[in-house]
């Protein structure tokens, strides 16, 4: 029951009242705006669907709005005469959220009733373009920080329950695309960020849904994207179905990217099954990454996939290299899942007989003690990346300007407060944000003086 779908972004500046002739920028934006509020006025859907990054959000939880109505003005960005008001599918909502109990989805924790403007702004083109909207309902939905096999699945589900309801749905998957294009615009420019987009509008304008599933994470956070969790659940609500898609335009005027695309939906397409063909790159991936480790960060899945099954610590492999067996260093372990860290632990110093113990410990405690997350679960296991660095010994030094973020690590010492920060980390690009994250992870506060050593590492991937 999806009619049709479009990708749109939701650029407040897009709105004369805000724009002020600044909108003019982004003239093809507009126009392609309006052309799809015209498509979607000839197709009189019962129920239109957004999804937004800028509604309530939870990293682990899809947020459906549950309230009968909702309004929203352009307060925020000095407009608060721009307002309006929609009317939701409290049916359909429902429907969703009780579709399956163990799925993280549903009506509960709605910490702002009010309309985003990320969802603001498409019903805003709607209504211009003659939306009855006393007829026509809506459902706004939040994005999660989970993985792209669960937004994929969370779309299937939506269509799953339109289509027992009987809904002729409009999905419109409200998103901008990488905020890093220009080095005046308002994020600054990062290379990712043209890479990023151009990879989207690919992946979108081709219907090529399962690379647009697969996009690397790293040029995904480096571009500072906002819709691609957005494309991910249209993506699902698509699953096995026939579809064309239309690029209608891009624009990167003002340093962020703005997009939009439309999906003509057809009859059922058996080839078009992405959540299959999901799992079978994961796996693949799987066995590649496993193929390539070295024996330091076979070490530590070993032990780490022993502990986590059997609860019990692994025995020592036998023909460890000797550099394992008769050298004691420092060592930390860390653990990534989709992207992001999930458990990260080490010693300073080493604790144990050998480099092999070392790592073998830290495994444990990256996947079991790591306060910030729960522990590792068995049907994890086969999702997670592994890295090992083995630390060099700490140098005493007196100035910052004998740190390289990218080459050294920092200790930050206080008293009996001590913090670590490994080198060449994500997102760590400046001396002064590395310390300042190491007083924080040792409770000192940014006004305390510190005694500063330095380290290097052998990173093991």
């Amino acid at each position: 029951m999806i009619l049709a779908a479009a990708v749109v972004p939701h650029p407040p500046i897009i709105l004369p009242e805000i724009g002020r002739g600044e909108e003019q920028k982004i003239s093809a934006t507009t126009q392609a705006y309006e052309e799809i509020s015209r498509r979607v006025v000839e197709l009189n859907p019962d129920t239109i669907i957004v999804t937004s990054p800028h509604t309530v959000l939870y990293a682990d939880y899809f947020h459906i709005s549950p309230n009968e109505s909702a309004t929203g003005s352009m307060a925020r960005f000095g407009a608060p005469q721009v307002k309006l008001q929609i009317n939701y599918d409290v049916e359909l909502a429902q429907k969703i959220s009780g579709a399956d109990k163990n799925f993280p989805a549903g009506i509960l924790g709605e910490r702002d009733p009010s309309l985003d403007h990320g969802t603001f702004i498409p019903p805003r083109f709607l209504q211009k373009a003659g939306l009855d909207f006393d007829r026509v309902k809506f459902l706004r939905i939040g994005l999660s920080g989970l993985n792209a096999a669960t937004h994929y699945k969370f779309g299937q589900m939506i269509a799953q329950a339109a289509d027992e309801l009987g809904r002729k749905i409009f999905f419109m998957a409200s998103g901008d695309l990488s905020h890093k294009l220009k080095a005046d615009g308002p994020y600054g420019l990062a290379p990712e960020g043209a890479i990023f987009d151009s990879q989207v509008m690919d992946n979108l304008s081709g219907g090529k849904f399962l690379r647009l599933l697969t996009m690397d994470e790293k040029i995904c956070s480096r571009a500072a994207e906002c819709g691609l969790r957005s494309f991910w659940i249209m993506s699902g609500a698509l699953d096995r179905k026939s579809v064309t898609a239309e690029k209608l335009s891009y624009e990167g005027t003002f340093g962020v990217g703005y997009g939009i695309v439309w999906f003509n939906v057809g009859g059922e397409d058996a080839s078009r099954n992405f959540d299959v063909q999901l799992a079978d790159f994961k796996r693949r991936e799987s066995l590649r990454r496993k193929a390539s480790e070295d024996d330091f960060v076979k070490l530590a899945r070993h032990s780490l996939e022993t502990f986590v099954k059997t609860h019990k610590p692994a025995e020592l492999p036998e023909n460890l290299p000797d550099e394992l067996l008769n050298r004691r260093a420092g060592a930390f372990v860390s653990l990534h899942k989709d992207g992001n860290l999930r458990g990260c632990i080490g010693t300073i110093m080493a604790t144990q007989e050998n480099l092999a113990e070392e790592i073998l410990q830290n495994a444990i405690s990256a996947c079991s003690r790591d306060p910030r997350f729960e522990p590792v679960t068995v049907d994890e296991l086969d999702d997670i990346e592994y890295s090992v660095d083995v630390l060099g010994d700490p140098e005493r030094i007196f100035s910052v300007k004998d740190l390289d973020v990218k080459r050294y690590g920092v200790i930050v010492e206080n008293g009996n407060r001590r913090g670590l920060l490994l080198p060449d980390l994500e997102d760590v690009d400046t001396v002064e944000k590395q310390i300042a994250i190491a007083k924080r992870k040792a409770n000192i506060r940014a006004d305390e003086k510190v005694s500063l050593w330095r380290f290097e590492v052998i990173r093991h991937h």
